[in-house]
């Protein structure tokens, strides 16, 4: 257990919400009406930068908070960032007891799904150890491994394949970026799997010839079967290349997808040479359904990454409706449409974004919805980030918009106790604020802590202050250095905040380092793996 001690300028303010033994619990009363005075809000926890000498004394002044606000009829008019009444997304914030509208009707689980993988793999064996026969002989043991690991290895492009369809109840229950790491991990498998293959097949080919390794390797690129199995083994070697992070770092997007891409070729190869080999080919039933399998995988490519998008285009017709600044290089960008509750969008989740537009338009950006969807009405809050997302501050009301999904499992269905904490960093805010407004629960239930390296860094400060309050939630703002003295995001400080950690659901979301650590600090602090919920938008 760490025993960091809390800093000592570190000083929680007010909560937004008034004490729980002040306040029995009794029925939830209706909306208050707009023309009552406005509550002063306090704006959560604030952290200065720097801790006094030891032994100090710490000064009276206050610490850096929002001065209290007029009431309504004094209240100055609002800046261009301010939550407007006729923003459909903003001004109305739903009750809690709100459920989300439209839920997948199928979420397939990750158990279940890895427990079809394996399955899958049991079958391919099977085959395997039907056609397999028992000898002593050197080149009959190559031959017998080069046939279960290239059995293996086509199932495992298949399932590869399978995971990056965008397959609804696949995507909403095990998440995206789920799916992207199993993919890369299973990428891998099946490259040691291919290259053992081609391995032992050549050694059994130079032994059952007496010829050496050159010869034989010549005499098996004679096949035109096995010189398409090589192509497509060297296609899958440059995907599996450009896919190391130190080497996908220097590549645009554009033209790591575009490699990518190769990968459905190499696919297509392999299953020609699959054909030819004496395990398929050997009888009709197991090349019917070995043909089956791969049909089926390509139609679910086809109807899911193609189809799909280009159907809700013409349903939907998604257009940019307003740019909104929302803080030093963050915009909020309102799309419209028609029939957009027919997309069945949860809070939580995101979409890949294609708009219609130069230097935006071939590549698809994954975004969270900032806000539950409202009156034919999408929002994202996107930070300026690198070229792609600056463009997206320049875009133009009417533009068109491509949007696939949504995807994602970040949502309430992973919920499982009364008490929830939202755990927000940087623009990862975005999911969380979502979630933030539409999770069931009553005072006290829902607790959102957002970390910053500073108050100019807060996005969307307005609208959480005005959930907390209409909820009666608790809200803190977490500034200060990620490399400072002090770790608000240390066990004992989460503690502090939240006393009865352990008992909750966390929701994770920010950049990769500070998930890193809150996850490891969670875990410290008694929050059971099963019970953080995160997804890792590079990933998705």
């Amino acid at each position: 257990m760490t025993t960091e001690a809390s800093h000592p300028l570190y000083v929680p303010l007010a909560p937004l919400t008034a004490p729980r033994a002040e306040e029995p619990r009794r029925r939830r009363r209706p909306p208050v009406p707009p023309a009552r005075p406005a509550e002063p809000p306090a704006a959560g926890s604030v952290r200065p930068a720097e801790p006094p000498a030891a032994g100090s004394v710490r000064p009276a002044e206050p610490v850096a908070t929002r001065p209290a606000r007029p009431t309504r009829s004094a209240r100055p008019a609002r800046s261009a960032r301010s939550v407007r009444p006729t923003d459909p997304v903003a001004a109305r914030p739903i009750r809690p007891s709100a459920a989300p509208s439209a839920v997948p009707a199928l979420r397939l689980a990750p158990g279940r799904l890895r427990a079809g993988v394996a399955a899958g793999a049991g079958a391919v064996g099977l085959l395997w150890g039907l056609q397999a026969r028992p000898s002593a002989r050197l080149d009959v043991l190559f031959a017998s491994g080069a046939h279960l690991t290239g059995l293996l290895a086509g199932y495992g492009v298949l399932v590869l394949l399978l995971l990056m369809a965008r397959i609804p109840a696949v995507e909403h229950g095990v998440g995206a970026d789920r799916l992207a790491r199993r993919h890369a991990l299973g990428g891998r498998y099946v490259l040691g799997l291919i290259a053992a293959h081609a391995v032992l097949a050549l050694c059994g080919h130079a032994v059952h010839s007496h010829a050496d390794l050159v010869t034989a390797a010549g005499d098996l690129l004679s096949y035109g079967a096995i010189a398409a199995a090589t192509a497509g083994t060297a296609l899958l070697v440059a995907v599996g290349i450009t896919s190391a992070r130190s080497v996908r770092r220097r590549l645009r997007h554009e033209t790591w997808r575009a490699v990518h891409l190769g990968a459905l070729l190499a696919a297509a190869l392999g299953f020609v040479h699959q054909l030819a080999g004496p395990d398929i080919a050997g009888g009709l039933l197991t090349r019917w359904l070995w043909s089956l399998a791969h049909a089926v995988v390509a139609v679910l490519l086809v109807w899911y990454r193609i189809v799909v998008p280009v159907r809700a285009a013409l349903r939907h017709d998604l257009r940019v409706a307003e740019v909104r600044d929302e803080g030093p290089g963050v915009v909020s960008v309102l799309i419209r449409g028609r029939g957009v509750d027919r997309l069945r969008a949860e809070p939580g989740q995101f979409f890949r974004w294609r708009f219609l537009r130069r230097g935006l338009w071939a590549t698809a950006l994954p975004f969270s919805l900032s806000a539950p969807v409202r009156d034919d009405t999408l929002r994202i809050t996107v930070k300026a980030l690198g070229d792609h997302t600056r463009r997206v501050r320049r875009l133009r009301p009417g533009t068109r918009v491509l949007a696939t999904g949504p995807f994602g499992a970040l949502t309430a269905h992973r919920r499982t106790r009364r008490k929830v904490l939202l755990l927000a960093g940087g623009v990862g805010i975005t999911p969380l604020r979502a979630l933030f407004e539409t999770l069931p629960g009553g005072p006290g239930d829902v607790t959102l802590l957002y970390r910053a390296s500073d108050s100019s860094s807060v996005v969307l400060r307005e609208e959480l202050e005005a959930i907390a309050r209409e909820r009666r939630a608790d809200l803190h703002f977490l500034l200060g250095p990620s490399d400072g003295s002090f770790d608000p995001l240390a066990p004992r400080a989460l503690r502090n905040l939240v006393p009865d950690l352990a008992a909750h659901d966390v929701y994770l979301c920010g950049p990769p380092a500070m998930a890193r650590a809150a996850t490891a600090s969670l875990r410290r602090a008694g929050v059971p793996a099963s019970r953080i919920h995160s997804e890792d938008f590079d990933h998705a």
